[in-house]
C-alpha cells in the first residue's frame, strides 16, 4: 500500500453543452483512478461525447453515499486519485458529496476543486435580476408546511433567491412562494446551455400562467421584494387573528385563513402565535 495519500478532485462538468468541459477537468477525469458519479450511465455518455477514457466508475448518490464512504476513503488513503462528478454542473450543490469532502478534510486527505459550470450562477448572470446578494436554496421541501417554513425567513430580505424545482411541483412551490414572499420578479431558466435554452420572465403573482408543458432542467430565480412589500408585524397578525377567531372555526383553520392574508408568516407561525398567552 502506498504511503502517499491520494487526492479527491471535485470536478464540474457541462450542464448540457460538452464544449464547456475545461481542459483541466478533462485531464483530471482521464487521470483519475476512480470516478464517482451519481449515474454511471450518464457519466459514460459524458465521457463518450467528450472523447475521454476512464479507469473505472462507481455510483455515488444520495442513497448510497454513507455506504460507499468507507471504501472511497480507503482508496484515497491508499494513494488513488478519485474524481467526484454530479449529473451536470458543480458537485455538492444539491448533489451528494458533502459528507465525503468533510470526511476527507477530517483525515487530512487533499481535496481539490476543478471549477466550471454551475446552474445557479449561470442562470443568475443571464437573468437580469440583481446578482448581489443572492442565496442558493437547493430544492424546496415537498410538504406544504415545510415549504412555508423554507421561504418565510426571506420575506423581507433584499436578496435574489435561487432554487431548483421539478416541473410537476413548480406550480405548488411558486404558489407557496407568492403567499409567503409577496410580489417578486420571477425568472425561470430552463435547458441552460442546451439547444432549447430559455429564460422566462414574469411577475411572481402570474405564476399560474406558466405552461404545464415546461420541459427540461428548471432553475428558478426570485428577485428582491418589490417596492411596498413588507412582512406583516406581529401586531397586525394578532389583529387579524382576533378578527378570524370571531368568525369561528378550529384553530388550524383560523391560522390558515390568517396566513392567506399576510406576508412573511407561515400558517404554523400563526398557529404558534395563537397558542402564546396574551401579553400583560
Amino acid at each position: 500500500m502506498s504511503s502517499a495519500l491520494g487526492t479527491l478532485w471535485i470536478v464540474a462538468t457541462p450542464l448540457g453543452n460538452p464544449g464547456d468541459l475545461s481542459p483541466r477537468a478533462k485531464e483530471t477525469l482521464e487521470g483519475a483512478t476512480l470516478v464517482l458519479a451519481e449515474d454511471t450511465r450518464r457519466a459514460g455518455q459524458l465521457f463518450a461525447r467528450c472523447g475521454m477514457k476512464h479507469h473505472g466508475f462507481s455510483s455515488f448518490h444520495d442513497h448510497n453515499e454513507e455506504e460507499r464512504l468507507p471504501r472511497v476513503l480507503e482508496a484515497l488513503e491508499s494513494g488513488q486519485q478519485v474524481a467526484l462528478i454530479s449529473d451536470a454542473g458543480t458537485p455538492l450543490l444539491s448533489d451528494p458529496g458533502f459528507r465525503l469532502v468533510r470526511a476527507c478534510r477530517g483525515r487530512g486527505i487533499p481535496v481539490k476543486p476543478v471549477p466550471g459550470p454551475s446552474a445557479p450562477v449561470t442562470a443568475l448572470c443571464a437573468s437580469g435580476l440583481p446578482p448581489l446578494p443572492f442565496v442558493f436554496l437547493g430544492f424546496p421541501p415537498r410538504k406544504e408546511g415545510e415549504r412555508e417554513a423554507f421561504f418565510a425567513p426571506y420575506a423581507t430580505l433584499p436578496i435574489t433567491l435561487i432554487f431548483f424545482e421539478r416541473k410537476d411541483r413548480l406550480g405548488e412551490t411558486l404558489g407557496t412562494a407568492y403567499t409567503l414572499l409577496g410580489e417578486r420578479e420571477l425568472c425561470i431558466a430552463r435547458e441552460l446551455t442546451k439547444t432549447y435554452e430559455e429564460f422566462i420572465h414574469l411577475p411572481l403573482s402570474r405564476y399560474a400562467e406558466l405552461s404545464d408543458a415546461l420541459l427540461g432542467e428548471l432553475t428558478i430565480l426570485l428577485g428582491p421584494p418589490c417596492p411596498g412589500a413588507s412582512r406583516h408585524s406581529e401586531e397586525e397578525v394578532q389583529a387579524l387573528i382576533a378578527k378570524e377567531v370571531a368568525r369561528g372555526g378550529k384553530p388550524k383553520e383560523v391560522a390558515r385563513r390568517v396566513q392567506l392574508q399576510i406576508m412573511g408568516w407561515s400558517a404554523k407561525d400563526v398557529y404558534r402565535l395563537m397558542q402564546e398567552p396574551p401579553s400583560a
